[in-house]
C-alpha cells in the first residue's frame, strides 16, 4: 500500500486534532481511512499511527508542562500525592482494560483478537453515542454545585476504571471519558483536565510499544522494519503535524472549559456517531 503524503497529512491533523478533543481520535482515524480507501489493519498504517501518536504526546507535555510544575512539581509532598493518584487511576485502568480484553476475545470472538472489532463501524458508532451522551451529563451539572481542586484516591479509581473501558472500545473517546467523570465527581475543570492529560502521558508509551510489539509479531522484525523505512521521513513530516494539531486542540479545550460549553463536545458526539452509523450501510472502499 502507498501513503501519498497528502494522506499523511490529513491523518496527522486529524490524529493531532480529535486526540486531544472529547470526540475520539480512533473513530475519526479509521473513518477518514476508509474513506480515502486505506486499510486499518495495514502495518503502514499502524507504524504512521505510532509516530502520531508520538507527536500528540509531546505537544501535551509542552502545553501542561508549567501548569504540572506548579501543581505537582512544586514540592515533593505535592509529586507524592499525585503519584499516587496516577499510579491508582493507571492501575484500575490496566486491571479494567486488560479484563474485558480476555473477556471479549475468549467468550465473544472465541479466541480471536480485539484488534478485529476495532474497524468496525456499528461498534464505533455505539462507542460514540455512549460517550456523547456521559459528556452532556457532565456539561449539564448545574454550575452552582460546589467543586474541589482536590482528587481523592476514590475519584482517582473511578476515572482510571472509566478510562479502562475506553481501552477496548474504539470511538470511546478517554480525554472525553475521563474529563467528565471529574465533572461529575465535582473536581474543578482545570484541574481535572490537568489530571486527565497527565494520565494519558504515562498510558500512551505503553500504548505506543504495544502497538509496535503487535506489528513486528506480525511480520518478521527485519522485514517490519524494511517494510516501513520508506514511511519514516513522510511519518516524521506527519508527527510534527500532528504537534502543532494537538497544541492548537488542547488551547482550544481549554477555552471550551472555561466558557462552561463541555457539552457541546457531546452533541458533536452523537452526531458523529449517527453519521458513522450511516456510512455502515455504504460501500466503503475497503471491507467493514
Amino acid at each position: 500500500m502507498h501513503l501519498s503524503l497528502l494522506q499523511i497529512l490529513i491523518l496527522a491533523l486529524i490524529q493531532g486534532a480529535a486526540e486531544l478533543l472529547p470526540v475520539s481520535s480512533s473513530a475519526h482515524v479509521i473513518v477518514a481511512e476508509k474513506l480515502m480507501g486505506l486499510d486499518p489493519a495495514d502495518p503502514q498504517l499502524t507504524f504512521l499511527l505510532v509516530m502520531l501518536h508520538t507527536g500528540t504526546m509531546f505537544a501535551v507535555i509542552v502545553f501542561f508542562w508549567r501548569s504540572w510544575r506548579q501543581s505537582y512539581f512544586s514540592s515533593s509532598a505535592a509529586l507524592q500525592a499525585i503519584g499516587g493518584r496516577v499510579i491508582i487511576a493507571t492501575a484500575v485502568t490496566v486491571g479494567l482494560g486488560l479484563t474485558l480484553k480476555q473477556l471479549i476475545e475468549k467468550i465473544l470472538l472465541k479466541g480471536g483478537e480485539i484488534e478485529s472489532l476495532f474497524s468496525r463501524l456499528p461498534l464505533i458508532a455505539g462507542a460514540l453515542f455512549g460517550v456523547g451522551i456521559l459528556i452532556i451529563g457532565a456539561g449539564l451539572r448545574r454550575k452552582d454545585r460546589p467543586t474541589t481542586d482536590e482528587i481523592t484516591l476514590r475519584d482517582s479509581a473511578w476515572i482510571g476504571a472509566v478510562q479502562g473501558l475506553c481501552l477496548p472500545f474504539r470511538g470511546f473517546s478517554r480525554s472525553g471519558a475521563t474529563i467528565s467523570t471529574g465533572l461529575l465527581l465535582g473536581i474543578g475543570k482545570v484541574k481535572m483536565e490537568e489530571f486527565s492529560f497527565a494520565l494519558a502521558v504515562v498510558l500512551t508509551p505503553a500504548v505506543i510499544g504495544k502497538e509496535l510489539m503487535r506489528l513486528l509479531h506480525a511480520h518478521a522484525g527485519a522485514e517490519a522494519v524494511s517494510l516501513n523505512l520508506p514511511l519514516l521521513g513522510p511519518g516524521l513530516l506527519g508527527m510534527l503535524a500532528s504537534f502543532i494539531a494537538g497544541l492548537v486542540a488542547l488551547r482550544y479545550l481549554a477555552g471550551v472549559l472555561e466558557k462552561g460549553q463541555w457539552k457541546y463536545f457531546g452533541y458533536y458526539c452523537i452526531l458523529a456517531a449517527i453519521l458513522v452509523a450511516g456510512l455502515n450501510h455504504y460501500d466503503l472502499p475497503v471491507g467493514r
